[in-house]
């Protein structure tokens, strides 16, 4: 399917104030510092073009001041950097490569080429979208000549007429990249892949209820489309959630040993012990052990003194002396 792409003009690259000391930027203000929109921001966080550490203030990231001035300070700025984030549609990745739209999307559906982005359309179409950089480095390739100018090889057609379409998948293993990137922790590693699970694949795999519990803090949902529940959002989940069964094995693999090296970094917190309020249960004096056998030999008792015995006769039986 083909995309619209929206032509704007380039925002220039704000400045920061002079003599203004900050130590890191709201993703907002640094988007704006670099002269990019936000999503062309997020598309460059994504690729690992701008470097982002989490906010210690508050549960998102940001961007130090000194990575704005290390992307201000490269040549070709700002121009380089908008370019290494333009994104296309079908129909311009088709000027790129000087075939037509068709033949794009057949290459596309093989994953020749891997889409970085889609959205949703007033028809909850999925509209792809390719790194035009990448697009121009495949059509500047010797090895694709023949892609491009001529007809497919037959195993190739065999996989577009048996309904082929790898844009979801090669779309997800690029999306489990970006979150990767972005992962400063073993659990929330291990969640990144557990993002791309049904969550039921996740139930099998961590059984444990409060290591699951931990692990869901950290996984990331969907890209947004649409409003929570509604039809485009589902779809959106649907695609963001692995569907091919060597794909699922391969996440389900992955998704435990990224769990085991997370037990071993630190393990999942749990609730902490109740206390009752009631005193320890003190353990009984044990008894003397009994003699096995026959009994043992009173020769070595000492009697009681008769007068004792007297005065406890006459209080069982009441008499006096």
């Amino acid at each position: 399917m083909s995309g619209n792409t929206i032509t704007h003009e380039p925002k220039p690259a704000v400045a920061p104030a002079r003599g203004q000391h900050r130590t890191t930027v709201s993703p907002t203000r640094a988007a704006r510092e670099l002269g990019l929109e936000r999503a062309e921001f997020d598309l460059a966080v994504h690729l690992g073009l701008v470097r982002t550490r989490r906010d210690e203030g508050g549960e998102g990231r940001c961007v130090a001041g000194a990575e704005i001035e290390r992307l201000r300070h490269q040549e070709g700025f700002p121009q380089e950097l908008r370019e290494r984030v333009t994104t296309v549609g079908t129909r311009e990745g088709a000027e790129i490569l000087g075939v037509t739209p068709a033949r794009f999307t057949r290459l596309a559906r093989l994953g020749l080429v891997v889409p970085v982005a889609y959205y949703l359309n007033r028809y909850r179409a999925v509209v792809w979208r390719y790194l035009a950089c990448e697009l121009r480095l495949f059509a500047d390739s010797r090895e694709n000549a023949a892609l491009l100018k001529r007809p497919l090889p037959p195993g190739l057609r065999d996989q577009l007429e048996a309904g082929v379409d790898l844009r979801p998948r090669n779309w997800r293993g690029r999306y489990l990249g970006f979150l990767l990137r972005q992962a400063d922790d073993p659990w929330e590693r291990a969640a990144c892949v557990a993002s791309l699970l049904d969550p039921i694949q996740v139930s099998e795999i961590v059984t444990d209820p409060y290591e699951r519990a931990h692990l869901n803090r950290f996984r990331q949902p969907p890209p947004a489309h649409g409003a929570p529940g509604s039809p485009a959002a589902h779809l959106a989940e649907r695609i963001a959630t692995a569907q091919d069964a060597d794909e699922i094995d391969w996440l389900r693999a992955d998704l435990a040993r990224t769990v085991q090296e997370a037990r071993i970094h630190r393990p999942a917190p749990r609730p902490a012990p109740r206390h009752t309020g009631r005193r320890p249960t003190r353990e009984p004096h044990p008894r003397p052990a009994r003699h096995q056998g026959r009994p043992a030999s009173r020769e070595h008792e000492q009697p009681a003194p008769a007068g004792r015995a007297h005065t406890l006769l006459s209080r069982l039986f009441g008499r006096g002396d």
